[in-house]
């Protein structure tokens, strides 16, 4: 039996098959929009587990199977063996004799690694605490839509360098782009956590404002990701100064959009006029999970398909 492919992390792919991906997205969702059936996982099974609490992430990946075709299956690991002490590599055993795919979304990238070792069926990362591949994918296909293509433009993260920052310092390098980092002191990126095999693409800022400048795109996160709310008062003082507002999007590129992943606490990490303004492409990127993920999971259990 050949090994099955994973999604495990944003490098995992080369910029060939990211950019086959994207434009499966965009077939794929245009036959979304006008309401043509498209089924090609028909009788095809994806499981998802749950160790973290999700919105866009179960809504998208359960839609998005629903609507090519196939079924899947909800688990949570507090009412599942999984939560009980069983053995992640024997749930991967078991979960992927009965399915076709399968994606998690937990806490250590240790964890969907060991499950993947263990699995006949692709796993998809649905958010761990080092990386969020699907998101980013999500966003970096958004950008496209809007703006074309985002070699050699510039991102602006501004705040905690967490999962989502070091999902796109790996697509910075994957996808030949730039990424200005400005996060608190004591809240660098660390490279070796963000899986970075060069910094070409990368540069940090001690200032925020400094890192907007010129920006294509400026984009954040909650300032307390989950599994770390025991920090929160500590962050909520250090981070005072990282709030995206009208001043950091003024110094941006003129056509600057505005991302964030969701959930958002507005006052925060962002100001109501930013993510509620015009530059904000927030409703989009939500929506985009879906397409990009029925496109990724397509193309884990098919392969390349060509139009039909």
């Amino acid at each position: 039996m050949t090994s099955p492919r994973h999604y495990l992390q944003f490098k995992d792919f080369s910029a060939d098959e990211y950019a086959y991906l994207f434009g499966r997205t965009k077939w794929i969702k245009d036959k979304f929009k006008n309401y043509e059936p498209y089924h090609p996982m028909f009788d095809r099974t994806l499981v998802m587990i749950f160790e973290k609490a999700s919105t866009r992430t179960r809504l998208s990946f359960e839609a998005g199977m629903q609507q090519l075709g196939g079924s899947a299956i909800y688990l949570n690991t507090r009412d599942s063996q999984l939560g009980r002490g069983e053995p992640v590599e024997d749930a991967a055993q078991v979960i992927s004799r009965m399915s076709d795919i399968v994606m998690i979304r937990t806490f250590e990238q240790e964890i969907i690694e060991r499950f993947a070792a263990n699995s006949r069926v692709p796993l998809i990362n649905g958010l761990t605490n080092e990386y969020h591949p699907c998101q980013i994918l999500a966003d970096i296909y958004t950008f496209i839509e809007h703006r074309g293509d985002i070699r050699g433009k510039t991102v602006a993260w501004v705040g905690d360098s967490n999962n989502m920052c070091n999902t796109w310092l790996q697509a910075a390098e994957v996808l030949d782009f730039n990424v200005h980092v400005s996060t608190p002191p004591g809240y660098e990126v660390e490279p070796e956590r963000a899986g970075l095999y060069g910094t070409d693409h990368f540069e940090q800022f001690a200032d925020p404002l400094e890192a907007c400048k010129g920006a294509h795109l400026v984009t954040t996160d909650v300032w307390t990701s989950m599994g770390f709310e025991a920090e929160n008062e500590a962050r909520m003082k250090a981070f005072a100064d990282w709030c995206v507002d009208a001043e950091m999007m003024s110094v941006a590129s003129g056509d600057a959009l505005f991302m964030h992943c969701l959930p958002a606490h507005r006052g925060e990490e962002v100001t109501a006029e930013v993510i509620d303004g015009p530059q904000s492409v927030v409703w989009d990127e939500a929506e985009n999970r879906l397409h990009v993920q029925k496109a990724l999971m397509e193309y884990l259990v098919l392969g390349r398909v060509g139009d039909e």
